[in-house]
């Protein structure tokens, strides 16, 4: 049978085979575009998990119980804006000092000392000679396994929220590696911030007896002073001795070659002074006493008999006349044993140390501020100058100038090394232009009636300066801040005179006087 042949397609139909049929017409999809995350929150959202994880690992395991000496301490890293470290005494109180600027603290807590070590140690005190290296091992130790223990925290809290929150084990080790990354920046911020010094310079908080005791005095610590885990085992082996008293803390033992003054200001008849004042006499082993005025209220005779107690405070009382002090009340000291009243110049020289003063030109116990008020102080200020100057031509110059306003205390600038004022109602310290140190006191009876005025109490304030003996230079001093009426702080912040000039020159002219304030 004859094959028929298959019909030869033609272009026309090629054509139309390619095309496609018509599609039938449909709606326009709506398509949903889910809003996806900024890299900039993602990354605030990381950080925020590798610090609140970090944070909360050194909180559960960032800790170590280390035996110091005699002592049980707990060491721990905590997050800070401001660094430094703070060592917890309870229930005597806290040190802080200024070691490092970093977001890190350190914080060593002395949590009891340990009945079997303390009696080896009174049963062989022989062993007290090497206590201090032991204590700087022991430190040392902690402090190591301080470092390693708080890598391990840190990283692991960190990884744990990270995969916590984003359930992705790589999110959650990268969240783990940055907490290590910052943790070793915080570390070198430290090293490279460390200052061993600041150990000179501690600031107390808690019951005020213990604080010289706990690091000894200005004179040791500048000469003996090495290294910083040195001093912080001196600390903690001061300490020891705190914990081994029964009935009263230890005795704080000065050395014999520094002069110890207490300056004291602005009163304002606050019988509660007069036992702070005796307290401090006793425990600094206070040599003189310094009252730069306002001592009294209104300056009135029924008033002499607040001034009975100063007989029996047991140093040598200097003093000089303020605002509030009127001349019934100077003649009133000047009758009473043991007080040296200083005014127009005159100059003493009263445990080892040569004082010069001059008192207030004005009377003003309503507080009101008299025409030519800042003249008059100028002009008191330059009388005490014409006194110096007097005192260094006949070979006798004078170590420490007192006046109560700091206008008048400004113009003997270049002709004393030091000169000391109250008046403000705060504490101040600087070195004027031509080499002087100004020292302001606080209210050493927190501003006294007046405490009650305000929506807080004024704080009681009052200083231990420390001078050598041999050049009568000051070397340090301990700003003393008590909690004012009806609170029971005490604060105590040591600072050394690391600019204190040898010795001031006279100026070829006086200083511009600082204007003055109202009359507290």
């Amino acid at each position: 049978m004859a094959r028929v042949p298959a019909a030869v397609p033609t272009l026309p139909n090629l054509v139309n085979r390619n095309r496609k049929a018509p599609r039938a017409r449909q709606a326009p999809t709506t398509i949903e575009l889910v809003p996806q995350p900024r890299p900039w929150s993602r990354a605030l959202g990381l950080v925020a998990v590798v610090l609140m994880g970090a944070w909360l690992g050194l909180l559960v395991v960032g800790n170590v119980r280390v035996p110091v000496g005699p002592m049980n301490t707990t060491m721990t890293l905590r997050p800070s804006f401001a660094g430094g470290t703070k060592i917890n005494v309870s229930p005597l109180g806290a040190l802080e000092l200024d070691s490092h600027i970093a977001p890190v603290r350190l914080d060593v807590n002395v949590d009891q000392l340990d009945p079997v070590r303390s009696q080896a140690l009174v049963d062989h005190p022989e062993r007290l000679s090497g206590l201090q290296d032991e204590v700087t091992r022991d430190v040392a130790h902690g402090t190591l396994d301080l470092a390693l223990r708080s890598c391990v925290a840190v990283v692991t809290g960190a990884t744990a929220l990270g995969l916590a929150v984003y359930r992705r084990p790589r999110r959650a080790l990268t969240a783990g590696g940055l907490a290590l990354t910052l943790l070793a920046a915080s570390g070198g911020t430290a090293y490279a911030t460390w200052n061993p010094e600041s150990v000179l310079e501690p600031k107390f908080s808690g019951l005020l007896s213990s604080a010289p005791s706990v690091v000894g005095n200005a004179r040791s610590i500048v000469t003996e002073f090495d290294v910083y885990q040195k001093e912080l085992a001196r600390l903690v082996t001061n300490v020891t001795k705190l914990y081994d008293a029964t009935s009263t803390l230890p005795a704080y033992a000065p050395d014999p070659t520094t002069i110890r003054v207490l300056h004291v200001s602005d009163i304002h008849l606050n019988p509660a002074s007069w036992k702070i004042i005796a307290s401090l006499v006793e425990q600094y082993k206070v040599n003189v006493i310094v009252d730069s005025g306002d001592t009294m209220d209104h300056g009135t005779a029924a008033e002499n008999g607040f001034l009975d107690p100063i007989e029996d405070l047991g140093a040598p009382y200097v003093w000089v006349r303020g605002n509030h002090d009127s001349l019934v009340t100077q003649q009133y000291l000047e009758d009473l044993k043991n007080v040296h009243v200083l005014d127009n110049g005159e100059a003493k020289t009263i445990a080892g140390l040569r004082f010069a003063g001059m008192g207030d030109p004005q009377f003003t116990p309503d507080r009101s501020k008299r025409p030519g008020a800042e003249a008059s102080q100028e002009l008191a200020g330059a009388r005490l100058a014409t006194a110096l100057h007097g005192q260094q031509t006949a070979g006798t110059p004078v170590d420490i100038a007192i006046a109560h306003e700091p206008a008048a205390a400004r113009q003997v600038d270049g002709d004393v090394p030091l000169v000391l004022a109250g008046h403000l109602h705060h504490n101040e310290m600087e070195i004027m232009k031509y080499g002087t140190r100004l020292r302001i006191e606080g209210s050493t009876g927190g501003s006294g009636l007046r405490a009650v005025e305000g929506k807080y109490p004024d704080p009681i304030e009052t200083s231990i300066l420390y001078f050598d003996r041999d050049t009568r230079r000051l070397q340090a001093w301990d700003e003393i801040k008590l909690g004012g009426l009806g609170l029971t702080t005490a604060e105590v912040s040591r600072h050394l005179a690391k600019e204190n000039p040898s010795g001031a020159t006279p100026s070829p002219t006086p200083s511009s006087p600082a204007p003055t304030t109202s009359t507290p």
